[in-house]
């Protein structure tokens, strides 16, 4: 793939953290044809992935409910109800860990953002 520059949304998000040399320290920045600050789109983007990890902790929580719930209707299956009720209540436990790590990264981003504009936690009017 020489000569060739591929973009392309990594989930790394070590990739997506700005740096003092980057666009996204809240210089103006060009995104799909008009101006945005990138501290601003950092923080969105983190956001959003801060309500994927919730929604995701959300849904495998349901599904590890619904499984306890099938292991009394189905006696029979109960051995593949409770594997299925464990994995889906790891699955919870990691996306709210994932839903929890973005939300630091949010604080973070927010920080260096009104550190950037001489901003600070204690300054009171």
């Amino acid at each position: 793939m020489e000569g060739h520059q591929h973009q392309q949304h990594h989930h790394n998000h070590s990739h997506n953290r700005p740096d003092e040399n980057s666009s996204m320290g809240g210089e103006p920045m060009m995104v799909t044809g008009s101006f945005r600050t990138g501290g601003e789109d950092y923080r969105k983007e983190e956001k959003h992935h801060e309500h994927l990890g919730e929604l995701g902790a959300a849904a495998a929580g349901a599904y590890a409910l619904h499984q306890k719930h099938e292991m009394e209707k189905d006696p029979e299956h109960v051995r593949k109800h409770k594997l299925e009720e464990e994995m889906a209540a790891a699955a919870a436990v990691g996306a709210g860990g994932y839903a929890f790590h973005e939300r630091n990264d949010v604080k973070e981003a927010k920080k260096r953002e009104e550190e950037a504009h001489g901003m600070h936690h204690h300054q009171m009017f």
